[in-house]
């Protein structure tokens, strides 16, 4: 995946509640290893982005390296139980904190 960058992502919509709420402004690092529990940035097959946990690591239906992903709220928005395994490709970056509008880290979940 090439070096470490740090960026932003925006939360939309409820289904990381109650960690996350829509609106809030996260700090993300791109390059950084996924570990089951954290909270990721990825890109469905659809094009979608999201903001979901990455819970395990599973292969696609092509063999491929991919994440299991879930909302932290189940009954809101979509995830791998209606998309499938994420491509690890498509996994885009690591969620390490919430910068907006309460700061503070963004814990991995074991």
């Amino acid at each position: 995946m090439g070096g470490r960058r740090v960026g932003l992502a925006r939360v939309e919509g409820d289904s990381m509640r109650p960690l996350l709420r829509a609106g809030d402004l996260l700090v993300v690092l791109h390059g950084a290893r996924v570990r089951p529990g954290a909270v990721v940035v990825a890109r469905f097959v659809d094009g979608t982005w999201v903001v979901k946990r990455a819970t395990g690591a599973r292969r696609t239906r092509a063999g491929d390296a991919g994440w299991w992903l879930l909302s932290d709220a189940p009954e809101v928005g979509v995830d791998s139980r209606h998309r499938g395994v994420v491509p690890e490709r498509d996994v885009r970056a690591v969620v390490v904190a919430r910068l907006w509008p309460r700061p503070g880290r963004v814990p991995r979940v074991r």
